[in-house]
């Protein structure tokens, strides 16, 4: 059950109270403490005929009544039961409903034995049918682990809230909005940080992928350069014919001996 569906479910009797006068807004405190589905009362509390009428005498017991059904629970009920109107079985279970919302709220985990002494039910089969009860009206979600005879609560509905109880939450929200701005700019930090190295190393990789690349160059270019060089040579140097250099020329001049001309060697251009 949300707040805003136990709000819409009190709209009726806060109709009424705008035409309830003196005396009568006793009875419509009490009908609006056993109406099916209503559990916050804070607007009806507050509004303006039944805070006038709540110190008349026929009134001012269904007033207290109402503000521990408001802030209460059953315990501070049965504290000041003398002083106060009976309860009606659907009043009675419905503060206990709200008696359980209360407790959890310091402990999820709810034992047995501590809901009977503080509900005042004298069994576990009872108690077990009050709080599916609660499951059921969508006051608490929850497991029972009855191995453990223990009432596991993880979420419930919103009571009403106590004026210093409002300060103090504001102050609670207050502290963690600033805690949550202050996280937030500590991860914008990190980011603008993260953000700011990844462009340095970026940078940094252009830089060395440039100069790996006129390394490559510089020794493209030299390789080229040697094979120039090279070309400019010739292949076989003893059949070319370089100029400036002198052939050796052979020259036929007398015969020898065994009829054969006798060769005269000279070195010049022919």
């Amino acid at each position: 059950m949300s707040d805003l569906s136990t709000s819409y479910k009190l709209q009726p009797f806060l109709l009424l109270s705008k035409s309830v006068k003196g005396s009568a807004n006793a009875k419509l405190i009490s009908d609006a403490l056993a109406a099916p589905g209503v559990y916050v009362f804070s607007e009806l509390a507050q509004a303006p005929n039944v805070m006038e009428a709540s110190t008349l005498p026929e009134v001012a017991p269904y007033y207290a009544l109402l503000k521990i059904f408001l802030y209460g629970t059953y315990k501070d009920y049965t504290a000041q039961q003398q002083q106060l109107p009976q309860l009606n079985p659907t009043q009675k279970a419905k503060l206990k409903h709200l008696s359980i919302v209360s407790l959890s709220e310091t402990n999820r985990t709810l034992q047995y034995t501590l809901l009977q002494e503080y509900l005042d039910i004298p069994n576990v089969r009872e108690l077990e049918d009050l709080i599916i009860d609660t499951f059921y009206q969508g006051i608490i979600v929850g497991k029972l682990d009855q191995r453990s005879q223990q009432l596991i609560v993880e979420t419930t509905m919103g009571r009403d809230v106590l004026p210093e109880q409002l300060d103090r939450t504001m102050q609670a929200l207050e502290d963690w909005s600033t805690q949550t701005r202050l996280v937030l700019e500590s991860i914008d930090n990190q980011i603008r940080d993260a953000n700011e190295t990844l462009k340095t190393n970026q940078n940094e990789r252009e830089e060395y992928d440039n100069q790996v690349e006129q390394v490559r160059r510089s020794i493209r270019a030299r390789k080229d350069n040697m094979e120039d060089v090279a070309s400019s040579f010739p292949s076989d140097p003893a059949n070319s014919n370089v100029r400036g250099r002198h052939q050796p020329m052979a020259i036929y001049g007398e015969e020898d001996a065994s009829g054969r001309a006798k060769k005269r060697f000279m070195v010049g251009r022919p």
